[in-house]
């Protein structure tokens, strides 16, 4: 049994528009000559001045005969996706290196846009975390090259809050009591309708001890039971108070303010968070924790980030090989990411290296222990199919049970009997 692959269907006009409008195009020199590598990848991080620009001025510092620049991609990963696929799927040359978020390597691996980086796994696994490594295979083969990783952080009031909860119920206890005593709100995470509310249930699931699939993918191995514990988990705390009012329309940046703005106790949210609010002198006293667990052991996070893959219509594969490796396993170029644009690398060694940084000594110890969404080619159509049944259910609007058996019930079309 194996997922099966899950093609991107594009209408002519979009192919005839993507061939028309191709990124990237040829930067001129004489026939024979590498030309200026194209690196399609969005987010604020690729922003001008931001850390992935310094990464790549870093490699032309270095490899001046193969130069590359970004070619910048809309914030939005689904937007990202959308763009690469245009260009990909008319089989257009213009990106050689692809950001490709964690959750597209089956996606695009299945529909043979990427080239393999068998030959060069050696050079990458030996210095690459496991989890970000983990995400960046598919069908036990490397098709990606980690680059950046992330993981979920617990905010706390240190000025309201002498220690972080361990478990899911001691969290709301504590939000729910600490904000009838100050009259503000409990918890924020991201509860809107989008990925990151998916995002947010995994990691209520999987610190119940549940699983979508077996190893290798091949089997679903969903807890209905274990489901139904997240959900109702979530349902409640909306009921009773423990989340915050908006928590279900909050995506990243809704949280971050209402935390920022002193409206909540505790908060889910990325690393990056951190350092805007050390930045801003009105943002309340607070400190960083793991994410609870419904035991108290350990702690479980939803992996996220970017991997780099070289694109299998590039004019120049061998020099955007020789890039994705390099950003992989540079330590300069890993480092930059950690000290000038507080985004989690995936090398180890750097984690060593920056033990002092509180962020960074944080994601050394949750990395470890972050789980990669499924990178099969299906995974937004299953997540799409987790929003539409599970959403409602945390909302009070749908029957919890059968919420989660639909959600066990559409995982087993994505594999074959």
């Amino acid at each position: 049994m194996r997922i099966r692959s899950a093609w991107l269907s594009l209408t002519a006009v979009a192919v005839l528009v993507a061939v028309a409008c191709t990124p990237g195009g040829d930067d001129g020199g004489d026939e024979g000559e590498t030309r200026q590598l194209v690196w399609a990848i969005g987010g604020a991080e690729a922003q001008p001045g931001g850390v992935h620009e310094q990464v790549a001025e870093l490699w032309n510092e270095q490899n001046p005969d193969t130069p590359i620049r970004i070619e910048l991609l809309p914030e939005e990963a689904d937007q990202q996706r959308e763009q690469q696929a245009l260009e990909l799927q008319a089989q257009g040359s213009g990106f050689d290196v692809l950001g490709v978020d964690v959750i597209w390597t089956g996606e695009y691996a299945e529909n043979e846009w990427l080239e393999s980086l068998e030959d060069v796994r050696g050079e990458i696994e030996g210095a690459t975390l496991p989890g970000p490594f983990e995400s960046a295979t598919w069908g036990d083969e490397l098709w990606v090259a980690p680059y950046n990783s992330n993981a979920g952080f617990l905010y706390y009031r240190t000025d309201l809050v002498d220690e972080p909860p361990t478990t899911w119920d001691e969290l709301c206890e504590e939000a729910i009591s600490v904000a009838e005593d100050e009259g503000i709100n409990g918890f924020i995470g991201q509860g809107a309708r989008y990925e990151g509310f998916v995002v947010n249930w995994l990691e209520y699931y999987w610190s119940a001890g549940g699983e979508l699939y077996n190893e290798d993918q091949t089997q679903v191995a969903f807890d209905t039971e274990l489901g139904v514990q997240a959900t109702e988990f979530m349902a409640d705390a909306m009921a009773d108070g423990c989340y915050a009012p908006g928590f279900n329309t909050a995506q990243e940046e809704e949280a971050r303010n209402e935390f920022q703005q002193g409206n909540v106790v505790f908060m889910r949210n990325w690393p990056y968070v951190h350092s805007l609010l050390e930045e801003d002198e009105e943002a309340p006293e607070f400190d960083i924790a793991p994410l609870p667990t419904f035991t108290g052991d350990g702690t479980i996070s939803a992996l996220g980030g970017f991997n780099n893959g070289v694109s299998a219509f590039s004019d120049n594969i061998d020099a955007a090989k020789e890039f994705v490796v390099w950003a992989a396993t540079n330590e300069e170029a890993q480092t930059m990411l950690a000290t000038e644009g507080s985004v989690p690398p995936t090398m180890a060694s750097v984690y060593d290296d920056l033990a002092d940084d509180p962020v960074m000594a944080l994601l050394g110890d949750v990395l470890g222990e972050a789980k990669p969404r499924p990178p099969a080619p299906e995974w937004n159509e299953i997540s799409v199919e987790m929003q539409r049944a599970l959403f409602p259910a945390v909302n009070g609007e749908a029957d919890i049970q059968s919420s989660v058996e639909a959600v066990r019930s559409h995982l087993e079309t994505t594999v074959e009997q």
